[in-house]
């Protein structure tokens, strides 16, 4: 029995457009280049990526990384179409995340991941890393950009991001700084950042039947606006206090909240003690917990409530350093205190 000849078969055929990916890598390149400095030496496209970094005054650099990802934020971003923030979030989530460590950021690469690299999807990533990379003076170094069509469905993609920065060692910030009668200090967030996005979601368009247009009781912005807000950082505010000493210890309110994050920053035998009443929550966080309901626990434990870091503060410059953040541009608040206990948070005023 003769067979037909097959018809040949190509790359794109299965899904996977090589000539689309080139293209967008010359699109990376263009705009990772307006993040270098004269660190790094070698531009997109290399197999790896080289860095010389300047330790300049430093008496023992040490290295800091860390890596993340944005979460099901990126379903806000799927279903709006819009994909300029979530680029911006992964960067500014990667820098604080070493920022408590009490380490600057040096380089930072990326991962994309989709069924499909579409030019918008691209177009708005990229141009989010290569703009937070810019504003808070990171090199953006190299990444990875992957289209599987056999694993992801058409229009998903995710996200990861790993940095690199470094502190001097004996400047390293950590729990074994941290006393009885300290103070607790907390700088606002932008909003949910890049946490409590299934729960966010399962109320507002499942449970309320809302619309990302739909506008935010309390506020001039839609729901769509206020979840897709760019997660902050904390870098340009923090960091002429990293070397401070009245600063014992910092936590990044990401996901668990208060409750599972400030303990990471608390020694044996030591409690964080917020007073609930000592912030009013953001319009965004109070429509959760009243649609949800959601109880103020697991609120606590979802969200940052309006509070993206603690600062952990020496009682004796507590009076000092809130004058520099003021002078920076932040409303700080006093939300609490440490107290002796069993390394956990315990709560007082509304809802407890």
């Amino acid at each position: 029995m003769v067979t037909a000849p097959k018809t040949p078969i190509t790359y794109r055929d299965a899904g996977v457009d090589i000539d689309r990916k080139t293209a967008a890598m010359k699109t990376v390149a263009a705009l990772a280049k307006t993040t270098h400095g004269p660190s790094v030496l070698t531009g997109i496209g290399s197999f790896g990526a080289l860095f010389r970094p300047d330790f300049g005054g430093l008496r023992e650099p040490v290295l800091v990384s860390s890596t993340d990802g944005v979460g099901t934020k990126l379903m806000v971003a799927r279903r709006m179409g819009r994909y300029d923030t979530v680029g911006a979030d992964l960067v500014n989530h990667c820098i604080d995340d070493i920022l408590v460590m009490g380490a600057t950021p040096l380089f930072f690469l990326d991962y994309i991941a989709a069924g499909r690299l579409t030019e918008d999807l691209l177009a708005g990533l990229l141009g989010g890393f290569a703009r937070a990379c810019r504003e808070e003076g990171v090199a953006l170094v190299g990444g990875e950009t992957a289209e599987m069509p056999g694993l992801y469905a058409e229009g998903d993609f995710d996200l990861a991001g790993f940095i690199v920065g470094v502190v001097d060692r004996h400047l390293i910030l950590s729990s074994e700084r941290v006393r009885t009668g300290d103070v607790l200090v907390g700088l606002t967030s932008s909003g949910l950042h890049t946490n409590g996005y299934s729960l966010a979601q399962r109320i507002f368009f499942e449970r309320e039947g809302l619309s990302p247009a739909d506008t935010l009781p309390g506020t001039g912005t839609t729901i769509g606006d206020a979840l897709l807000a760019v997660h902050r950082s904390y870098l340009a505010p923090l960091r002429g206090l990293l070397a401070d000493p009245g600063l014992r210890a910092m936590a990044h309110i990401t996901g668990g909240g208060f409750t599972e994050n400030i303990p990471r920053v608390l020694p044996g035998g030591l409690d964080a003690v917020i007073d609930r009443e000592s912030w009013t929550p953001p319009p965004l966080f109070r429509e959760l917990m009243h649609r949800g309901p959601v109880e103020r626990d697991e609120m606590d434990r979802t969200f940052n409530m309006g509070i993206g870091m603690v600062l952990v503060v020496d009682p004796a410059e507590v009076a000092r350093i809130l004058a520099q953040l003021v002078a920076s541009g932040e409303t700080p608040v006093v939300i609490g205190r440490v107290e002796s206990g069993t390394r956990s948070v315990r709560y007082t005023g509304r809802g407890s």
